[in-house]
């Protein structure tokens, strides 16, 4: 059986233990409740721009030149003289 010293330190402990967990429950609720309001804030705003965005208005394009399809044929190239020994 334990003795009444080693229950008592126990007893801190633990209450020790349940105090730092108790502020991180704290701590964890109040930063739960500071990103919800936030996410709502950006939904909100996500709504809001697409709502506001318009899909643009799509810009006809100038008829291309027509091209004459006659092509012109390369000058042809010139042998060099052969040499005279």
């Amino acid at each position: 059986m334990a003795t009444v010293n080693q229950i008592q330190f126990r007893l801190k402990l633990a209450k020790r233990t349940l105090a730092t967990a108790s502020k991180a429950v704290t701590a964890t609720k109040s930063r739960v409740k500071r990103l919800e309001a936030e996410l709502k804030k950006a939904k909100a705003a996500a709504t809001k721009a697409k709502a506001k965005k318009k899909k643009p208005v799509a810009k006809k394009k100038p008829a291309a030149k027509k091209k004459s399809t006659a092509k012109k044929k390369p000058a042809a190239r010139k042998k060099p003289a052969a040499k005279k020994k």
